[in-house]
């Protein structure tokens, strides 16, 4: 009779953190199982790269199943999945919880934008006495950054900008050119004293390590082809599988750690998506790469007579200080940018320039109402046009034919959207836990989220709305003064924290390298480990961190440590 296999490592997740895990840690000789909650996906036969609307259904309009469009790369994911409910414990003021569903995890469809966190974004607390200090500083994760930042290809220039890192020369890749939309409003930030920065983006301007330079052929969240830009499931878990060390399953719903008589993980134990039947599989260390709230449900969920509330939660910490982006958006219409020459302006997905956080001493020096920032994102341009033209052209205007042509293309490319993400700062009312009395179709607590946001985000947006609004009025748009109303929670995606990072277990769930004080062979990866949100998007701090991480896993594991 053979017995079931031991692994070195399983990792729990497919996304980022995971896949970066398995790329390291494959490498590194140890034999890996994955598993992915979602089905298989390979978006180089599953991504339609030249569709393009008109060929599909209503026009690749958003639909109940298919929110986010026809041709969006998420197949089985969403904020609603059959029989796996999560419940809100004030429904007037609610979380959205989005999980993918799928090999590659959020990676396959995320927004790219790829920035460092600064040196400020690491001790937030030191500098104005709110939220918390990272045990690690800047210095800490700079080679780590430096090494994803090479891996996966990311654009940008050095610029020199207050805690906005610029990477050491050779390692990102050319920015491509501004477009006529963004050299536009380049010229309202600079009027207003911000500075412009080439974005930083997980997309190929240039070959590198095989793959294509981006196409311009179709926007990232439909899943690359091409390999052009970061996924998980085409750029890490390929040379993971090639190693001949990595196991992947899929539809493998993980529902608790194992602990053995000692307080050592040995293991997890997952239901089938498809049958429901449930296994355990073991290993010598177990990483949680599962997504935020998932892999804070799977701590919670792993109770035991050692750990009656769940593994690591020995202070009550687990679950706490959840936080999201504060992401708001306006937009307007600008006249300048009618009647200008039809142009192939594509360009990659993301936008081709950023403004960072430019109020850094003004904030220093208390002449704002609120501690943190925000970084603009602008949008627009003359991408390929969707049923929406028809909002070009007022419903009350008696145009057909060539008049309704000429109108729709005097307007069509000029309306311009900003999107402002900003810093949240963690408290006591945003957390999740499990529910008391709903379950899942396996039979496991789902979670029931609390959610509130402070002043200091509720200032931060109306800041957001007054600058959009400004940068309008410099260029003979129109404000938009659309009633104001926050974000909904977990609303940007961006939802870090619950399993934060600390320098003891007193005020903390794991150390600096990621490592459960209470479980010291189980890992957790992912966003859970942020101990702050800063204004920049999380996904490269994810990669970095998991990369970090997976050295110092590899090394216990050889040496003995674990």
């Amino acid at each position: 009779m053979c017995s079931a296999p031991v692994f070195d490592v399983i990792i729990v997740g497919s996304g980022a953190a995971g896949g970066m895990a398995a790329h390291e840690l494959s490498a590194a000789g140890l034999r890996i199982l994955m598993l992915e909650a979602g089905r298989d996906y390979d978006p180089a036969t599953e991504t339609p790269m030249f569709n393009t609307p008109e060929a599909a259904p209503l026009r690749a309009a958003s639909t109940m199943d298919k929110p986010q469009g026809f041709y969006d790369a998420t197949i089985d994911g969403g904020t609603e999945l059959a029989g796996e409910p999560y419940t809100q414990a004030d429904p007037t003021q609610p979380f959205s919880w989005w999980r993918p569903r799928m090999l590659g995890g959020r990676t396959s469809h995320w927004g790219r934008v790829a920035l460092r966190f600064g040196p400020y974004d690491f001790k937030p607390k030191t500098r104005d006495g709110l939220g918390f200090d990272w045990p690690i500083e800047y210095t800490d994760l700079a080679p780590w950054y430096d090494k994803v930042e090479s891996l996966i290809g990311v654009t940008g220039s050095p610029h020199g900008i207050e805690n906005a890192p610029d990477s050491p020369p050779g390692i990102q890749l050319p920015p491509p050119p501004p477009r006529a939309h963004e050299i536009v409003l380049t010229r309202a930030f600079e009027h207003m004293g911000m500075k412009v920065a080439a974005i930083r983006a997980a997309i190929l301007t240039r070959p590198l390590n095989g793959r294509a330079a981006c196409l311009y052929a179709t926007a990232c969240t439909r899943g690359c082809g091409s390999r052009s830009n970061f996924q998980s499931n085409t750029v890490l878990i390929p040379p993971a599988r090639a190693t001949g060390n990595l196991t992947v399953v899929c539809n493998a719903m993980v529902s608790r750690v194992d602990i053995d008589a000692t307080g050592r993980a040995t293991g997890v134990t997952y239901n089938d998506r498809d049958t429901g039947s449930e296994f355990s599989v073991t290993g010598r260390a177990v990483v949680l790469a599962a997504g935020t709230c998932s892999s804070v449900r799977i701590l919670l969920n792993s109770r035991s007579d050692a750990f009656p509330n769940g593994i690591g939660n020995s202070h009550g910490l687990v679950g706490k200080y959840l936080m999201d982006s504060v992401e708001f958006s306006r937009s307007s219409q600008i006249p300048l940018l009618e009647k200008l020459p039809a142009l192939n302006d594509d360009g990659i997905f993301t936008p081709h320039v950023y403004v960072p956080w430019w109020l850094l001493r003004e904030q220093a020096a208390g002449k704002l109402r609120f501690p943190r920032g925000y970084h603009i994102e602008p949008r627009g341009g003359r991408r390929m046009p969707t049923t929406g033209v028809g909002g070009l052209v007022a419903a009350s205007a008696a145009s057909y034919g060539d008049t309704l042509r000429t109108e729709v293309r005097r307007k069509f490319g000029t309306t311009v959207t900003l999107i402002g993400e900003g810093e949240m700062i963690p408290n006591e009312d945003c957390f999740c836990e499990p529910d008391p009395t709903t379950k899942d179709r396996w039979g496991v607590p789902v979670l029931r989220f609390h959610w509130k946001w402070g002043d200091s985000e509720v200032q931060q947006v109306k800041h957001m709305q007054e600058t959009f609004n400004e940068v309008f009025r410099l260029l003979g748009g129109a404000p938009d003064n659309t009633s104001f109303a926050m974000p909904q929670g977990g609303g940007a995606s961006h939802e870090v924290g619950g399993a934060r990072m600390g320098n003891s277990p007193q005020n903390s769930v794991i150390d600096s390298y990621n490592r459960c004080w209470d479980v010291r062979n189980l890992f957790v990866l992912d966003g859970a480990a942020f101990v702050s949100s800063p204004d920049k998007n999380p996904t490269l701090t994810i990669l970095a961190l998991a990369a970090r991480s997976s050295a110092r896993i590899a090394e216990l594991l050889k040496n003995g440590g674990l």
